[in-house]
């Protein structure tokens, strides 16, 4: 049982937790989907579940327990929405540069977002979560629970592929 002062239904080490740890599982799961607006959700929720189950989840265990709910949260998300982002259409940009500068444009951020929706899930989270939002390996190990070794292979694996798919990365 956890002493009084590490116990997760506490308020001030629900706090640090929250504190601590919602902007990176924020990320975590943006990186993961896309979703800016529904990582947020996904986040709060998985957060209030953790103060839900407070009694039931260690302070070791409580990171582990928002990244783990919030990442089946969001698969939850996923199976509703999949018929109506089947047919989301794009918003047009109004922009003042060059017809030929916006087609290049579009061309390259349609090879990176293909290139990096082609990598297997695991390669795009980690080279995202290392590349975009600075983390070290060690801390992309503990949050994928695996070694500081498969996530230099996944880091290798995915800049291999896209320099392979996209010209001038």
């Amino acid at each position: 049982m956890d002493t009084p002062e590490q116990n997760v239904c506490e308020e001030e080490v629900y706090n640090v937790l929250f504190k601590a740890n919602s902007k990176t599982v924020f990320n975590y799961i943006y990186y993961k989907y896309g979703n800016e607006e529904k990582a947020y959700d996904v986040v709060q929720e998985a957060f209030i579940k953790l103060w839900e189950n407070c009694a039931k989840v260690s302070t070791e265990k409580a990171k582990s327990f928002v990244y783990t709910v919030a990442n089946n949260l969001y698969l939850n998300v996923i199976k509703a929405e999949k018929v109506r982002l089947k047919y989301a259409k794009e918003t047009l940009d109004v922009s003042h540069e060059t017809p030929d500068f916006i087609l290049e444009e579009k061309e390259f951020k349609k090879k990176l977002e293909t290139a990096l929706s082609d990598l297997p899930e695991n390669q795009r989270t980690t080279f995202l979560l290392n590349r975009i939002d600075g983390k070290k390996y060690k801390e992309i190990a503990e949050m994928e629970g695996v070694s500081i070794k498969a996530i230099e292979k996944r880091m290798h694996l995915a800049l291999k592929t896209l320099r392979e798919k996209i010209d001038g990365i």
